[in-house]
C-alpha cells in the first residue's frame, strides 16, 4: 500500500494536478470568506468561520471528483491496470494507496485556509472572541466529509474507463448523498419519518459534527460510507477475474 500511496501522490505533486487544486479551492474559499459581501466574514456581526464550513462542502462536490477521476479510469484506458494488479499487493492495499493519496492533497488544499481562523481570531472584539470548539468540529466534518468524498470519487472511477464520466458519477452521487437526501426529507408528506430519512444523508451528521457533537453515531456513518464505497471498488476490480 504505501508503495502506490508514494506513486500516486508523488504523481499528484510532479503534475499540475495539486497545484491546480490547492489554487482552485484557496482563491474561491477566499473570494467568497474575504471579498462576496453576501458571504464575506468581514461583514458578519461577530468572529466567525461560517461562510468556510457552509461553502467547502459544494466546492469539494466538485474538486475532488476532479482529483479521483483518474485514479482507476486512466489506469483502464492506458491500459495498464493488469499490469498494477500484477503487483505483489492485495486489490485492497492498491484501492487504500490510491485512496489515501488522493485524500492527502485535499487536506493539504485545507490546511492552509487555518490562517482564516487565526485572522478571525486577531480581528475579533475584543481579540480571541469567537467559538474555538465549534471550528475545531467543523474542521473534523470537513475532513470527515472530504474522506467520504474520496471515497466515492474513487468508486466512480473503478466502474470506468471515461475519466470525464468518473468525473460526473462522482458529482453526481456526492451531491445525491450531501444535499439529495436532506432535500428529499424536507418534503412535506413523510410525516414523522422525515428526520429518520435526513438521517441518512452526509448533511445531518456533517451539521452534527460541525457544532461540536462528535459522537459515536456521527463517526460510525462517515466510516459506513467510507467502508461500503472501498468495499465496492474492490468488487467492482475483483469482477475481472470474473470475467476470464
Amino acid at each position: 500500500m504505501i508503495q502506490i500511496f508514494r506513486k500516486e501522490l508523488s504523481t499528484y505533486f510532479s503534475s499540475l494536478i495539486a497545484y491546480v487544486v490547492m489554487v482552485v479551492f484557496l482563491v474561491t474559499m477566499g473570494l467568497f470568506c474575504w471579498v462576496f459581501p453576501q458571504t464575506s466574514i468581514l461583514g458578519s456581526a461577530y468572529a466567525n468561520l461560517d461562510p468556510l464550513f457552509s461553502i467547502s462542502p459544494y466546492i469539494f462536490m466538485f474538486l475532488i471528483p476532479a482529483i479521483t477521476m483518474r485514479s482507476f479510469a486512466e489506469e483502464k484506458k492506458a491500459g495498464t491496470m493488469e499490469l498494477l494488479f500484477t503487483r505483489p499487493l492485495a486489490d485492497f492495499h492498491i484501492i487504500l494507496g490510491k485512496y489515501w493519496a488522493a485524500l492527502i492533497l485535499v487536506l493539504f488544499a485545507l490546511l492552509p485556509t487555518l490562517i482564516y481562523y487565526y485572522t478571525v481570531y486577531q480581528l475579533g472584539m475584543p481579540q480571541g472572541n469567537l467559538d474555538t470548539a465549534a471550528i475545531i468540529g467543523s474542521y473534523i466534518g470537513l475532513v470527515f466529509l472530504s474522506a467520504t468524498f474520496t471515497a466515492i470519487g474513487i468508486f466512480s472511477s473503478a466502474i470506468t474507463n471515461n475519466q470525464i464520466i468518473a468525473f460526473l458519477l462522482a458529482v453526481f452521487a456526492c451531491f445525491a448523498i450531501y444535499d439529495g437526501i436532506s432535500s428529499l426529507a424536507s418534503i412535506n408528506i413523510w410525516s414523522g419519518y422525515s428526520y429518520t430519512i435526513s438521517q441518512w444523508g452526509i448533511d445531518h451528521h456533517y451539521q452534527s459534527v460541525s457544532k461540536g457533537l462528535i459522537d459515536s453515531r456521527n463517526i460510525l456513518y462517515f466510516l459506513s460510507v467510507i467502508t461500503v464505497m472501498l468495499s465496492l471498488t474492490a468488487l467492482t476490480l475483483g469482477s475481472r477475474k470474473w470475467e476470464k
